[in-house]
């Protein structure tokens, strides 16, 4: 018996020990950083960026960035960052690339998505990702003062927010939350077939139309925005995410 709990304990250590038994061999990264070897994770200290480097960023290198790393993210090929180091690292100053505005859905984790790290992104988040006077003036801080090159409005497929407005649900602050996406909803009265939340393809429609309502607002109610858009400082662009791929379709 004693003999076999002998055994016994020198099987688990030996688990144990190769469970811990980290390669010193780093692994095979491809050219955006993004580590290859599943087995092997090397987390990585992507570089946080300087004023002088967000400086010399153009709106259209941003989007090809956006791009770029959301297709990482629908090969589940992540760049394996070292958060901890970045927080130091960015702790007194931040140059964000862009700001995002999307959906609070819990289903879209958006630097993950876009595949960015600490300090990349300036994040807004509100049900139906709608403009309010504060999400404006939070965008014209990104930009105007922080030096953001992109605002990019993210809408969902199988949006609840969308949903509820088309529903026209009345409960509580949620009524007058609603009311931003309404517009949307009324807008396609001539939408052919049925107009409820239960028609994938009309919900589907009012999400577009949502997004692209969204960014019309951005442009209308922010002369700052419009004209840093106009002078090719930003670019104010749209975009669906789709819950099935993970990919995001852009648009202007």
């Amino acid at each position: 018996m004693r003999k076999r709990t002998i055994l016994y304990i020198i099987l688990i250590f030996t688990i144990s020990f190769h469970g811990c038994d980290f390669s010193s061999e780093k692994s095979d990264e491809n050219e955006n950083g993004a580590n290859t070897d599943h087995n092997s994770i090397v987390p990585l200290v992507e570089k946080v960026f300087t004023a002088e480097e967000q400086a010399a960023l153009t709106p259209d290198m941003v989007i090809e960035l956006f791009k770029a790393g959301n297709q990482r993210f629908m090969n589940n090929d992540l760049t394996a960052r070292n958060h901890s180091e970045q927080v130091r690292n960015s702790t007194f100053s931040q140059f964000p690339k862009a700001i995002v505005l999307s959906c609070i859905d819990s289903r879209i984790p958006v630097e993950d998505v876009l595949d960015k790290g600490i300090g990349d992104l300036f994040v807004a988040r509100v049900a139906g990702n709608f403009v309010n006077t504060d999400i404006l003036g939070s965008m014209e801080y990104a930009c105007k003062v922080s030096g953001a090159k992109i605002i990019l409005v993210l809408g969902h497929e199988h949006c609840g927010a969308i949903k509820s407005a088309i529903d026209n649900v009345k409960l509580g602050n949620i009524t007058e939350m609603l009311s931003n996406i309404r517009p949307a909803v009324e807008s396609l009265s001539d939408f052919a077939g049925d107009k409820t939340s239960d028609n994938e393809n009309f919900v589907h429609a009012v999400c577009e139309q949502n997004v692209k309502n969204a960014v019309a607002e951005i442009r209308l109610k922010s002369p700052i925005l419009k004209e840093m858009e106009d002078n090719g400082e930003i670019k104010i662009v749209g975009a669906i995410y789709n819950m099935t791929t993970g990919g995001i379709s852009l648009h202007n």
